[in-house]
């Protein structure tokens, strides 16, 4: 309760206050009788119930009555701003008054009041002036203000500016304008009376868009309030564009770098240039100068609109390592201004080119006796390609005598020997060069140049055989020939042409190469007699062959010659053979003899050899068939059986002799066997065998000198049968012999090996142009190895 107490008291305390500083306020002026109407002045805006005046004491009004006679205003048919105390008559403000909503810029503002009284009735006139209070700030009509003025305004140019409005009067009113500070403009303000004062904008300096194309000013309108209000707007003036400016690029030189090769339309470079003008005027265009080779115009283009700088062409190093373009800016103006400015476009190199390899002098042959170090030729290599890119190492190729030699000038080599050739292994070399960069990836090119190695005479002939081996068969045809021996010389032309000629010598061989002649061109050699095997058996020349080279060379052979054996020789019986030359004899022996007595044995010979000179024997002519038998192989003839007294006594037996020819010849022998008795026998026995033993030393003596000489013979020419078999194959295949321990015949055997067999020869069976070897087929025996087994196996 206390505090709402004290609550009440300060609000009735603010209340006498209110209307304490109405009554100073307010100034009662009491007019005239005459017209019948007082006036009240009150400030605006004063809050309601505040007191204007009493109207009833100004008016000399009973209060006591005012009541009764209902004392009002009467205001038409608007509620009036004011009421009046009928108690006490005293006038108050009814509601919140604005002196610009009631008046708005009429000065005085006055609010007439109609007051009435009944009873008599009674009507009195009080005015109210409303006085102007500085309630309101200037106020422009926008916010923002935008001017254009063009940059060619002279100074002294003026702009209208819009007016502030202030609804306050007098001295409430809009008492001046300022203008935010500015080289280019000053502020002008016209007074147009009632409170009307007009802004101009003046141009102070002349204006530059390029410089300022834009100016922002603010404008502020003050009252003459104490404080004074002011209110303000934003100004922007935009300097309109004149064409009095060029384009400008923004580098004084432009430079760029560029790959060659890159694809087209690679954006090379951008120029920039800008105009400080506006609209059309400042608008730019690019394009080449006018000094621009046209060539140029191929490699490139510029975009008119952005400036761009594109390749429109192969860009090559190797053709041009910079270009310098001049490209001009152009604006748009009417008269338009131009700038020129050059570009430098350096290109940088790309390992697009190969190196090229060029032979400056080369010599198509050379001798193969050359030294080591010759030159064959002179190459030099190059590279359009710069730095890394062309730098170049260059290579041969391997596999060839021939190396690389650095010469003193940069890129330069010769191709030199590093070995000793040799046409005959060699004769032509094509040598690769390669030159190579050393750029990854790299290039490579490579050349190829044929050297020919020429001949020199630096071989000798070499014949196919050495020595040579010919068998000849006896009794060949004079004149024809009987081989050939063949040289090759490794040589070419004329050092490998060779002829041919028998070597004589005193010696019993020369005698008989003497018989032969040799074609000096072919080798050929032919026979100019018979040869009889059973006078020559074996002998040997040597042959020369010389090239025609300078000086020539040489080189010889030696040629064995073996006569083969024809069967031209009849059998010659040795025993029995009579006194006067015939193959006759007679052999007597006793009666009483058993069967398988030997009675005598035929022994025949045959010059020849082999199958033509082994003999067999037959019985051609026989008495009595039944008494004597005769061995095929050894010619004995023996008993078959005991005699008996109707035997004749004298028996004839005529002996075939015929040897294994293809063509065989034949001898006879007659061999009388006449039976005694046996005392008769014993004499005649005793001076027979005398008589056989000087035959028979003598026979043994000749066979003895005959196998020895066949032997020898045999046994040389097996050792040179060895010798050319050791390079041949030794898989032969071979007949067999079905006995070789047979007595009867002058036969000759020899055994030798050839790889893991054993052979016996018995007597070739030859032909011309073959030769004794185990593949004859005729006459050898095949005999088991006895470094393997310790029995001899015969086939």
């Amino acid at each position: 309760m206390c505090r709402f107490h004290i609550m009440e008291q300060r609000r009735q305390t603010q209340r006498e206050r209110r209307r304490l500083v109405a009554y100073i306020i307010v100034l009662v002026t009491f007019w005239s009788k005459a017209s019948g109407q007082f006036r009240y002045s009150i400030s605006e805006e004063v809050s309601e119930g505040n007191v204007v005046g009493n109207v009833a004491k100004d008016l000399g009004l009973d209060r006591a009555t005012l009541k009764e006679r209902g004392y009002r205003i009467v205001y038409g048919t608007k509620e009036p701003p004011f009421q009046v105390n009928q108690n006490d008559g005293i006038l108050y403000v009814k509601r919140r008054i604005d002196r610009e909503e009631v008046c708005d810029r009429s000065s005085p503002c006055l609010i007439n009041l109609k007051t009435v009284l009944e009873n008599p009735l009674e009507i009195h006139y009080v005015g109210v002036e409303i006085l102007d209070i500085n309630d309101h700030s200037p106020v422009f009509p926008e916010k923002e203000k935008r001017l254009e003025i063009s940059e060619s305004a002279l100074p002294g140019a003026r702009f209208q500016l819009q007016a502030a409005r202030d609804p306050d009067v007098g001295q409430f009113s809009i008492q001046q304008y300022k203008l935010s500070h500015t080289d280019y403009f000053r502020l002008e303000v016209k007074d147009r009376g009632e409170d009307r004062k007009v802004p101009f904008l003046v141009v102070q300096k002349q204006l530059d868009r390029e410089t300022a194309g834009r100016h922002k000013l603010r404008l502020t309108a003050v009252d003459g309030g104490k404080p004074a209000k002011s209110g303000a707007i934003e100004i922007t003036v935009d300097v309109l564009d004149v064409n009095d400016n060029s384009p400008v690029f923004t580098k004084e030189l432009y430079s760029a770098t560029l790959r060659e090769n890159v694809p087209i339309g690679t954006v090379v470079i951008q120029v920039n240039a800008t105009d400080l003008d506006q609209g059309a005027n400042g608008e730019i265009i690019y394009s080449f100068g006018k000094e621009v080779d046209p060539k140029l115009m191929t490699l490139f283009s510029v975009d008119a609109n952005t400036g761009e700088i594109k390749v429109t062409d192969q860009i090559d190093f190797e053709k041009s390592k910079s270009y310098e373009i001049d490209i001009q800016a152009s604006d748009k103006g009417q008269a338009p201004l131009t700038t020129d400015r050059s570009v430098i476009i350096t290109v940088l190199d790309v390992n697009d080119n190969a190196p090229e390899i060029e032979v400056t002098s080369f010599s198509s042959s050379i001798r193969e006796d050359s030294k080591i170090g010759t030159t064959v030729a002179l190459i030099s290599v190059s590279d359009l390609d710069s730095g890394v890119n062309g730098k170049v190492i260059c290579t041969i190729s391997e596999g060839v005598p021939f190396t690389l030699s650095p010469s003193l000038q940069e890129n330069m080599y010769a191709v030199v020997t590093k070995s000793h050739l040799d046409r005959e292994l060699v004769s032509k070399f094509d040598v690769t060069i390669i030159a190579k960069d050393t750029c990854e990836p790299s290039f490579s090119s490579m050349k190829t140049i044929s050297v020919v190695v020429s001949d020199v005479n630096d071989n000798s002939p070499e014949f196919s055989s050495i020595p040579y081996a010919f068998y000849i068969t006896e009794n060949n045809s004079p004149g024809a020939s009987v081989f050939s021996v063949k040289a090759s010389d490794r040589d070419e032309n004329e050092n490998a042409l060779i002829s041919y000629q028998i070597l004589r010598e005193e010696s019993r061989d020369s005698k008989l190469s003497s018989f032969l002649n040799i074609n000096s061109e072919n080798g050929d050699i032919l026979a100019l007699k018979s040869f009889d095997f059973e006078t020559v058996k074996t002998f040997q020349f040597q042959v020369v062959a010389t090239d025609s080279g300078t000086p020539s060379l040489s080189n010889n052979v030696t040629v064995n010659v073996f006569i083969l054996d024809q069967n031209d020789n009849a059998p010659v019986i040795l025993y029995p053979v009579s006194s006067n030359g015939s193959a006759e004899g007679v052999e007597e022996i006793p009666r009483n003899v058993n069967a398988g007595h030997l009675v005598t044995k035929v022994r025949a010979y045959d010059a020849d050899i082999g199958y033509n000179g082994w003999l067999l024997f037959s019985l051609q002519e026989v008495t009595e068939h039944s008494l004597f038998s005769l061995d095929r192989y050894t010619g004995q003839i023996r008993t078959l059986r005991s005699f008996t007294e109707t035997d004749e006594a004298e028996q004839k037996l005529v002996i075939l002799v015929k040897d294994n020819g293809n063509v065989s010849l034949s001898a006879t022998a007659t061999v009388i066997v006449k039976v005694v008795e046996p005392k008769e026998a014993f004499a005649a026995s005793d001076v027979k065998s005398a008589t056989n033993d000087d035959e028979e030393s003598n026979v043994t003596f000749y066979l003895m000198i005959t196998l020895a000489s066949v032997s020898t013979l045999f046994l040389i020419s097996i050792i040179v049968l060895i010798a050319m078999q050791c390079s041949k194959s030794t898989d032969y295949t071979s007949k067999y012999l079905q006995e070789t321990n047979y007595d009867g015949t002058l036969c000759h055997s020899i055994q030798y090996r050839s790889g893991e067999k054993r052979y016996m020869l018995v007597g070739p069976r030859m032909s011309i142009g073959s030769t004794i070897v185990p593949g004859s087929h005729a006459n050898t025996l095949v005999l088991p190895d006895r470094r393997r087994t310790s029995t001899e196996v015969r086939n």
